[in-house]
């Protein structure tokens, strides 16, 4: 780093400026005007959007700069974005400068891409096909990459088998595009009119699920997609999404190969998921403790893991630790399924009921909220859980004493998800919660603490009966 730090041996010092800060988490940027007034605590995001033009980082500066992305986008013509003071170009794959004039008046496709994602390799070539037919057709489309690899060599081993133009290696505009179309995902394809406006800001998962079909990316031509996806999802059957040509079964241990035709009509949840990820092998147990319940319950209900790993040996040893199915590994029907159910990150659960048809897609969170208890998942379900336990809150008090934190009263507080600083386990719904401090509790746990101490004050309160003794542990005879 080519500034200054805080010593490492001052946590003192640390300590106060996270508290001053509020700091809740890394990386963490706040701004200092020559004064020490804070122009921003938000730092991060500032450096993030508008790197060295957001100096001096003043709300004025900020305000300037997106009163000129405003104008810009009202004004945006294709030579507005892809033209600067010192390139009026693309680059084919070849050398060819070809002028951006050539490319007014088309479809254009702005392809942010890293050579080093798989989900970008795997787009490439989905996107080549899509383009070489749309092509062969007499289409007016081109795509133009905007490289976000950092190393020249791989950016031409990248390059040099696609078909489209892109803008040189390392070009500035490359990073001012991406803030400009406020980039958060790879693969994105970008589509720019023919009058050079953006038509649609991500068109990746279109092509992905829909190919040629997807093409010319208009609001019309989605309303037509989603009459198409919606039909899908409402003929969707069990067989219709696991059946692939003569593939017609997943796996149970030792290889055994179980019809899909067998798990018809039941309750299924499709668990996507790797032994390489962290918050995976971290959502297997409670997994397996609300499969075993519901098991015991219904045997009409299953899991069926599909998954990510990266070599045959990861799976057996994730998927001998498991009580359920999987789809064998390699399977090509993950990739079908994936973007079925649009997974962009796993752990991922989805519930399929009896007739087939998708119940949630969040099933995950719901296992992780109420457990064995969010069993068979459904919108009703759900809200009569909620209801319950909205009736339960009832009851309790809203704020609370606790000696596990006795500077502040800790206040009942809807949390989605949360740690308990009292017994260090997962909380959901509602804290007890202190947001200066950033500390949790059960109600279980604020609870039964606030319960002692009242039956404590009455203890002090009371008399003890005639003829007994109390020390504060027990009562004996006088």
């Amino acid at each position: 780093m080519p500034w200054l730090a805080i010593p490492f041996s001052d946590s003192d010092k640390r300590d106060h400026l996270k508290k001053l800060f509020k700091v809740r988490g890394i990386p963490s940027l706040a701004m200092l005007d020559e004064s020490g007034k804070v122009l921003s605590s938000d730092g991060v995001q500032i450096i993030k959007e508008y790197g060295v033009e957001g100096h001096p980082f003043t709300a004025e500066k900020i305000k300037e700069l997106k009163e000129k992305e405003e104008t810009a986008k009202k004004e945006q013509s294709l030579r507005s974005i892809l033209v600067s003071q010192s390139r009026d170009y693309v680059i084919s794959a070849d050398g060819r400068k070809v002028s951006v004039s050539e490319l007014e008046g088309k479809l254009v496709g702005l392809y942010f891409s890293l050579s080093s994602f798989k989900a970008c390799q795997e787009f490439t070539t989905t996107l080549a096909d899509v383009y070489e037919k749309l092509r062969a057709k007499g289409e007016s489309f081109e795509i133009v990459m905007i490289s976000l690899d950092d190393e020249e060599q791989s950016f031409k081993k990248y390059f040099e088998s696609m078909p489209w133009f892109a803008l040189p290696f390392n070009d500035k505009s490359c990073e001012k595009l991406a803030r400009y179309f406020e980039l958060r995902v790879l693969p994105t394809l970008v589509v720019i009119g023919q009058d050079g406006k953006t038509l649609h800001s991500n068109v990746a998962e279109a092509i992905e699920q829909h190919g040629i079909q997807a093409y010319p990316f208009t609001p019309e031509k989605f309303v037509e997609l989603e009459e198409i996806e919606k039909a899908k999802r409402e003929a969707q059957t069990l067989e219709s999404i696991l059946v692939s040509g003569d593939t017609d079964f997943v796996i149970g241990k030792d290889g055994v190969k179980i019809p899909v035709s067998h798990l018809a009509g039941k309750n299924i949840l499709l668990y996507f998921s790797a032994h390489w990820c962290p918050p995976c092998r971290a959502f297997l147990p409670k997994l397996i403790e609300a499969y075993q319940t519901i098991k015991a319950k219904d045997e009409a209900f299953e899991v069926i893991f599909i998954s990510s790993d990266r070599d045959q040996a990861s799976f057996d040893e994730f998927f001998s630790g498991m009580p359920w199915l999987a789809l064998p590994f390699g399977d090509q029907r993950k990739t079908s399924l994936g973007r079925t159910f649009k997974v962009g990150s796993i752990p991922k659960l989805i519930a399929i009921e009896p007739t087939g048809r998708t119940v949630t897609t969040e099933a995950r969170n719901l296992v992780m909220i109420h457990g064995a208890d969010a069993y068979p998942f459904t919108d009703e379900h759900i809200k009569e859980i909620e209801a319950q336990y909205e009736e339960m809150a009832k009851g309790w008090p809203e704020k609370v004493k606790h000696a596990l934190h006795e500077q502040h009263e800790l206040v009942l507080t809807m949390r989605r998800m949360y740690i308990c600083n009292g017994c260090e386990k997962e909380g959901h719904l509602r804290s007890f919660y202190c947001a200066e401090c950033d500390f949790d509790l059960h109600p279980k746990c604020a609870l039964e603490e606030d319960k002692r101490i009242k039956d404590d004050n009455k203890l002090e309160k009371a008399k003890p009966g005639e003829g007994w003794k109390c020390d504060g542990e027990v009562c004996s005879r006088a």
